[in-house]
């Protein structure tokens, strides 16, 4: 069969289009899956992804769930930000904004973040959007704090020489270039596992490839310096990590670090063979866990009530 037939390669369609805009007016471009009232999920994506990265997740889900992805600022559809436009509070700015825009007053959802999607989540931890929006939380392959200092992906010694380095790896301005058969084989080794098939290395190329350069580097910055340990700790929501054990950009001892220091832990699944791109790599994991909080934390009752608010409005 053709690699063009194949259903990874076709987005899913979403239901329903819109723009969120942010506290400093930025319009985050927001897509709608599956029936109106159905139990509701949000997924943020993580640095250099767009919403294509939750494909798998959106064609099992949207047909029982409603699935809100959006693009990051600067990723996708979602345009760049000014000069100062990059930073923490701005992702949970863009959250609330989403949270606003798709759920109805006082509607759960489950909420989901990859990387710097679950960097977004420990930001707006203390939002007012996310304690009236959020039933439980999943974070998958991310890290609060000490990313360059931790990050494997360097071959060296831990040290200080180590961590600037990182840190200019991932503010580097540099092309990424095309997608081919060097481009997938480095975006595995920094991204990706042993156990990661090549059709998937090469969807996360595709996506990797397509974020713009800007976006990238500014972002890049921001991560090189992101300490958000104290929204860890205000995250009082149930919730689950998700770590692969092969993961470079943020190896399990982030995921450990912050499945101690939640406040309402729902433990941590290490997934062997894997690396960074867990959504992608093991998506049938991470689609279980989602089905799993949901049937556990959002009510008939908060679905109904979406339903009857969208009528009346």
């Amino acid at each position: 069969m053709s690699r063009l037939l194949h259903r990874s390669d076709v987005p899913p369609v979403p239901v329903r289009e819109l723009t969120a805009v942010s506290a400093d007016g930025a319009r985050i471009h927001v897509e709608l899956h599956g029936p109106d009232g159905a139990p509701a999920v949000v997924l943020a994506h993580g640095w250099t992804c767009n919403t294509r990265f939750w494909d798998a997740q959106v064609r099992d889900l949207a047909a029982d769930h409603r699935v809100v992805v959006y693009d990051q600022r600067g990723h996708g559809r979602t345009p760049e930000a000014g000069a100062d436009g990059y930073g923490t509070q701005k992702l949970a700015d863009d959250l609330e904004a989403v949270l606003r825009a798709t759920l109805a007053p006082g509607q759960k959802a489950v909420l989901a973040g990859h990387s710097m999607g679950g960097m977004t989540l420990m930001a707006a931890a203390g939002r007012a959007a996310v304690r009236e929006h959020g039933a439980a939380v999943l974070l998958c392959s991310t890290g609060s704090s000490r990313l360059t200092a931790e990050s494997l992906v360097l071959p060296m010694r831990a040290g200080a020489l180590r961590t600037r380095l990182t840190g200019k790896v991932l503010g580097a301005r540099a092309p990424l270039g095309p997608v081919n058969a060097v481009s997938k084989a480095i975006l595995k080794y920094a991204t990706m596992g042993r156990g990661s098939s090549p059709e998937r290395v090469d969807a996360c190329a595709r996506i990797v490839h397509a974020c713009p350069r800007k976006a990238r580097v500014a972002w890049g910055h921001v991560l090189a310096e992101l300490d958000l340990e104290s929204g860890v700790r205000e995250l009082r929501l149930p919730t689950a990590v998700i770590a692969g054990a092969e993961d470079r950009l943020t190896p399990p001892v982030h995921a450990r670090a912050i499945e101690a220091a939640l406040p309402q832990s729902l433990g941590l699944t290490e997934l062997t063979g894997m690396g960074h791109m867990t959504p992608v790599e093991a998506p049938e994991v991470v689609t279980a866990k989602l089905r799993e909080l949901v049937a556990g934390y959002v009510t008939a009752d908060s679905a109904a009530q979406a339903v009857r608010e969208e009528e009346v409005a």
